[in-house]
């Protein structure tokens, strides 16, 4: 396993409550990191040596900003590419958004991705977007755009394994399984044999949030950074031996069903549907490798 991104989950409060967050991020929800744990992190990745970018995100990073901006410069300093990942509901004017993104362009980041689409808004493109967009490319920011595109018909859509999700369907894991499945096509769930999204031998990149747990997929946990240093977990890191991963890297959401016996729908959207609700029927078997709660809704 060769880690090579590392995205710090700064917080899973959020100003939203969108439809297909993976996270259940609300403004009720709790876990917000520490610039000391932000430090704890940085100096682990540091040292494990084949870390090249740290991203920020969330929920939504901007609500701690200058956490945020603090965790940048120590990012920067460090040697490590940066990025951050917002819903961008600070842009409410291009003069205000280039006061807010300022001091980030001081510091430099080599991604700003700001989220667009109907979850976030009335159109596609919001105007708080458009804001965003076109501060940042008044201080020489390079931004993208993230959007989502509401379910209809086939959930499924193209992109690398293990790169991050960037734009297209719906996953059906999170706060999309309680409120998007209605009316969503749905096919046998005998065919969901294998993970589109992740390659769970050689992870690219995984999240680590405030309660220290890190993310192989948002809710699949390869352990605990306050209690394991991450250089030890990343070499000891066998898929074969882990209760979750093992099954869902041999034959995908279908294998994991079959191993625990689990009772199931004849029919999913798509796998990461049948696997969410697998692991959310796991959860009390296996506390250490599936969660937080606030991950599966309990906020």
């Amino acid at each position: 396993m060769e880690l090579q991104g590392i995205h710090l989950l700064l917080s899973y409060r959020c100003t939203d409550e969108c439809d297909h967050c993976f996270l259940w991020g609300s403004p009720q929800a709790k876990g917000t990191m520490t610039l000391e744990q932000i430090r704890g992190v940085l100096h682990q990745a540091k040292e494990l040596g084949t870390v090249e970018t740290i991203y920020f995100e969330g929920g939504e990073p901007f609500l701690f900003y200058p956490i945020l901006v603090q965790g940048l410069r120590e990012a920067a300093a460090l040697g490590f590419g940066r990025g951050i990942v917002s819903n961008c509901y600070w842009a409410t004017t291009v003069e205000d958004a280039m006061e807010w993104l300022r001091p980030i362009a001081r510091i430099g980041v080599d991604d700003l991705s700001l989220s667009s689409d109907l979850f976030h808004g009335e159109a596609m493109m919001t105007q708080a977007a458009r804001n965003g967009i076109e501060a940042a490319e008044r201080l020489g920011l390079p931004d993208s755009v993230l959007a989502i595109e509401a379910p209809e018909g086939c959930a499924a859509y193209e992109h690398d394994k293990g790169a991050p999700i960037s734009g297209g369907a719906v996953r059906f894991r999170g706060r999309a399984v309680a409120n998007l499945t209605k009316g969503v096509p749905r096919r046998p769930w005998s065919q969901f044999t294998e993970c589109p999204d992740e390659n769970f031998y050689d992870p690219g990149r995984v999240h680590v949030d405030a309660f220290g747990h890190v993310h192989l997929c948002q809710g699949v946990l390869m352990g605990n950074l306050w209690q394991q240093p991450l250089a030890e977990m990343v070499a000891s890191y066998d898929p074969a031996s882990h209760p979750i991963m093992g099954p869902l890297a041999e034959g995908g959401p279908v294998a994991l069903v079959q191993r625990y016996g689990l009772p199931h729908e004849e029919a999913t959207i798509d796998a990461c549907h049948l696997c969410y609700m697998a692991r959310d029927a796991l959860r009390s078997r296996f506390p250490e490798y599936l969660g937080p709660p606030t991950v599966y809704g309990e906020l």
